[in-house]
């Protein structure tokens, strides 16, 4: 044997005698790696706060009360309509408006067996100065103030506003509220655009007593936000001051 090849032989036998061990580097894998951008944070598109015009008398939320006379003062609303599908034995007129939401509020009504008729709808100046002075006459300026608008401050005369009954015996009297139809108006109307204008409780806010008959026109994005939100009066949802007296 040559001695190179004993060289090779006693090497590794001389690493064991001494103890030492060879061992392998383990090798490490490589790991991977990958980055997420965050996902940019829209900017929420603020919702337009809505306009409504409270002056304008051919507007569908003129407000009128005690402190808000109509401009001009002898107005006379246009595009007047007879109703259909309701009674209407004194050929009551309404704006088209108002008549089209209280035809379709009249139909649902009949299909639930509620049916109403118009004791009131659009009065002329005129027609509110004689209803008003006969009230005066009979109960003097004071009561009648608590029930009935000087001409020229009546929602009857903007065409919005109409009064109903369901022929039970209660017409214009605060039994209506009890009624089948009083009560079905009061939970679904606002489905139509109208609210019950003089609710109990706010007379000091309204200038009338409770009218559980007098519903009024505002379309329906401003009678939904009412209801939605429980508020009783067109001076509390508009933020105007109240108005008991003239």
């Amino acid at each position: 044997m040559s001695t190179r090849a004993i060289i090779a032989l006693l090497i590794p036998l001389a690493l064991v005698l001494s103890g030492c061990a060879v061992t392998t580097a383990p090798v490490a894998k490589p790991t991977a790696t990958h980055s997420v951008s965050p996902t940019p944070t829209a900017t929420p598109t603020p919702t337009p706060t809505p306009t409504y015009n409270l002056d304008d008398p051919a507007s569908f939320t003129v407000v009128v009360n005690k402190h808000r006379p109509l401009n001009p003062l002898d107005y006379e609303a246009g595009d007047m309509v007879l109703p259909g599908v309701i009674g209407n034995p004194n050929s009551r007129l309404l704006r088209a408006e108002a008549a089209g939401a209280l035809e379709r509020l009249a139909t649902d009504a009949g299909n639930a067996g509620i049916y109403m008729s118009i004791l009131s709808g659009y009065r002329s100046y005129a027609t509110q100065d004689q209803t008003y002075n006969n009230f005066v006459a009979r109960d003097g300026e004071e009561r009648a103030n608590q029930y009935s608008a000087k001409p020229g401050h009546s929602e009857h005369q903007t065409g919005l506003a109409v009064d109903l009954d369901d022929g039970n015996g209660c017409a214009l009297y605060n039994c209506f509220a009890d009624t089948a139809a009083g009560q079905w108006l009061a939970t679904n109307a606002w489905q139509y655009g109208f609210i019950l204008r003089y609710p109990l409780g706010s007379e000091h806010i309204t200038g009338y007593e409770f009218e559980p008959w007098h519903y009024r026109y505002v379309g329906t994005e401003v009678s939904r936000a009412m209801h939605n939100n429980g508020i009783a009066t067109l001076e509390e949802f508009f933020g105007l001051e109240p108005a008991p007296t003239y």
